[in-house]
C-alpha cells in the first residue's frame, strides 16, 4: 500500500497539497491539465524530491527510508529518464544484473523479443515507440510490487500505445497483488486500464472516484438558458456557459435523465472531467 498524508511542495506560487492511498492490487490513473501537479507528486512518491511536509509510506515505511531491497519492489518508468543512447539492450541487461537481486534476465529477453526490440541496436537508434516500451520493460523486469509511470505512452501512435498497455495488462495478470499509479493525457488509456481516477488540478485533488463511476454515473447535460435556470443543480459539479446556453457536469446522471427528458445528455469520460472540473464554475 501507498500512503500519501498531506504531502506539501512549494516552488514559487505553485503549491502543492495532497493525501491519497493506493491499496494493493489497485492501479490508480492521475489526470490533470499541464502544470497541475502531477509530476511532482510522483517524483514525491519515489522520493525524488523531498516534501516541504507531509509523508509518503510505502508498505508502512517512509519511503525516504527504504532499505536497497525494499526499493527493488518498486519500478519506474518516467517519461523524462532512460538509458544513454550510446547502449544497446545488452548493455542495459548488465546494468540491471548489477542494479536488482531480483532482475529475472529469461522474462526480460523474452518481452525484448515480443515487443521486437533489437538487442545489439543503439538506442539512439530506436523509434520513440520502441523507447517506451523498453522504459516499461526495464520497470517489470524486476518483477515489481510497484509500479509508477509517468506519462507512458505520451506521444505514441495508437499501436505503440495499445501494445504497451497490453503489457501492463498481461504484467497485472501474472501479478495480481501489483499496484501501479499511472498519469497520463490520453484519457482512452486510463479508462481501459485504471480501477480509480485522481484528478488534480492547482496541486489539490479535486475529485477521486472509480473509473466505473465515471464511465457510468457522469454526463455533460446541455441546455437552453431558461431550462438552466429552473434546472435542480443539486447534482451538478460544475457549469460553463455556452453559445447555445449552457453545459453542466453531474455525477448524476440518471437523476436528470429521469426528471428532465428534454436535455441533452452526453455520456461522460475522464477528458470531461479534466475540462469541466478545471473550466466551469
Amino acid at each position: 500500500m501507498v500512503i500519501v498524508d498531506q504531502l506539501t511542495k512549494n516552488y514559487g506560487d505553485f503549491h502543492l497539497d495532497v493525501s491519497f492511498e493506493i491499496p494493493d492490487g489497485t492501479v490508480s490513473g492521475i489526470v490533470g491539465k499541464n502544470g497541475a501537479g502531477k509530476s511532482t507528486t510522483i517524483k514525491a512518491v519515489l522520493g525524488l524530491i523531498r516534501p516541504d511536509s507531509g509523508h509518503v509510506a510505502i508498505n508502512g515505511k517512509d519511503v525516504s527510508k527504504l532499505t536497497g531491497a525494499e526499493k527493488e519492489s518498486i519500478g519506474v518508468a518516467l517519461s523524462d529518464s532512460g538509458f544513454s543512447g550510446y547502449l544497446n539492450i545488452e548493455d542495459v541487461i548488465c546494468i540491471l544484473k548489477n542494479m536488482y537481486s531480483s532482475f529475472d534476465e529469461p522474462y526480460f529477453r523474452k518481452c525484448c523479443a515480443s515487443q521486437k526490440l533489437p538487442l545489439k541496436k543503439q538506442i539512439k537508434e530506436f523509434s520513440t515507440g520502441m523507447k517506451a516500451k523498453l522504459r516499461v520493460l526495464v520497470a517489470i523486469s524486476h518483477k515489481a510490487e510497484l509500479l509508477v509511470m509517468d506519462e507512458p505512452t505520451a506521444g505514441l501512435d495508437i499501436e505503440a500505445r495499445n501494445e504497451i498497455l497490453d503489457l501492463l495488462r498481461q504484467y497485472l495478470t501474472e501479478n495480481e497483488h501489483c499496484s501501479i499509479i499511472i498519469t497520463s493525457h490520453i484519457s482512452s488509456d486510463l479508462e481501459g486500464l485504471c480501477d480509480d481516477i485522481y484528478l488534480i488540478h492547482d496541486g489539490k485533488i479535486l475529485i477521486h472516484e472509480d473509473t466505473d463511476s465515471i464511465l457510468g454515473k457522469y454526463a455533460v447535460l446541455k441546455m437552453d438558458a431558461p431550462t438552466f435556470e429552473s434546472l435542480d443543480k443539486t447534482y451538478i459539479l460544475r457549469a460553463k456557459k455556452e453559445l447555445f446556453g449552457y453545459a453542466c457536469f453531474t455525477n448524476e446522471r440518471q437523476f436528470y435523465a429521469e426528471n428532465y427528458p428534454n436535455i441533452v445528455i452526453e455520456s461522460g469520460s475522464i477528458d470531461d472531467l479534466i475540462l469541466m472540473m478545471t473550466g466551469g464554475k
